[in-house]
């Protein structure tokens, strides 16, 4: 069973050595998460002008509804804003930026009630991030733009969290995704649900744990945690923002969560831009993970 830390006061050191071990953390707001929710807002507000950005998919052609989405996730993602407010968010937390690599912020939307489920609004099922390539030493942090409720939020499925899952990941590889099969790879406007690895037997999502930050509070979980998209039958679009570092002393000394059922290729390492001056990894930090995460010791899939 997972712990879940609330405001700890922890280095980050030890906060990533019990991620590592299946715990998850909220913090409250910061100033900077406070500010990127506010710029998020600003943005969407633009996108929906005269509506309500949560209850639009009410009045809105679906059609209407993603072209609007599918213009506008782009300039969000790769607005200079976010790669100032992203580094500033993980200081706010106890990150040390020379050694702290991010990936670039995506704005998600879950709408409600099966409005537009696939796409630009697709709804994640039961997945670990280390299916699609991350590192083991991946942390995933994520929070919602507006409050949000038990029927619109994310869940965890932490019985999972040492038990694995038959899964498909042995056929994926995320650069030869990126390079065939993503809907813009450029842009990361889109999820191809034909080649994203999924679950291939029954996953009980019960007993699940979801926690309900308010806009701007932050959700720290390990990339090897079980997670998803809970159907959302609030009414309301839900809109979150999630991004994930790893910390260079982890990458280099492969230091990271226990592989219990992750078969994929490749690695998302050239993803992460350090803290201080958006540089890439070192390239001889990033050769061991070319081959994917190691196997672990039993086949599942």
């Amino acid at each position: 069973m997972s712990n879940v830390h609330i405001d700890p006061a922890m280095s980050d050191d030890e906060r990533r050595a019990r991620l590592y071990a299946g715990d998850i953390f909220m913090y409250s707001p910061s100033a900077a998460s406070r500010e990127m929710v506010a710029f998020a807002r600003e943005m969407i507000g633009e996108v929906f002008a005269g509506n309500d950005p949560e209850l639009a998919q009410h009045t809105m052609p679906v059609e209407e509804y993603a072209r609007r989405l599918g213009e506008f996730k782009p300039r969000f993602i790769h607005h200079p804003e976010c790669k100032r407010l992203v580094p500033a968010m993980l200081k706010a937390v106890g990150c040390d930026l020379s050694q702290t690599y991010f990936d670039v912020p995506r704005l998600r939307t879950a709408t409600s009630n099966d409005y537009l489920s696939t796409g630009i609004a697709f709804a994640f099922h039961p997945h670990r991030d280390t299916w699609y390539s991350a590192p083991l030493c991946q942390v995933n942090w994520w929070m919602p733009v507006f409050p949000i409720a038990a029927d619109n939020c994310m869940a965890f499925h932490p019985r999972y969290w040492s038990q694995g899952v038959r899964n498909t990941s042995s056929g994926y590889n995320y650069q030869e995704w990126n390079r065939v099969n993503r809907f813009d790879a450029a842009k990361h406007i889109g999820v191809d649900t034909r080649v994203q690895p999924k679950a291939t037997e029954p996953v009980e999502l019960q007993p699940d744990i979801r926690l309900l930050p308010p806009p701007g509070g932050l959700l720290i979980f390990s990339g090897a945690q079980l997670h998803s998209t809970v159907p959302n039958t609030s009414g309301r679009t839900r809109y979150s923002i999630d991004f994930r570092t790893v910390h260079l002393d982890d990458v280099r000394s492969l230091r990271g969560a226990e592989n219990v059922d992750s078969y994929c290729t490749g690695s998302t390492m050239g993803d992460y831009l350090r803290g201080t001056d958006l540089s890439n990894l070192p390239t001889d930090a990033v050769a061991p993970y070319d081959a994917g995460p190691p196997q672990p010791a039993t086949c599942v899939n």
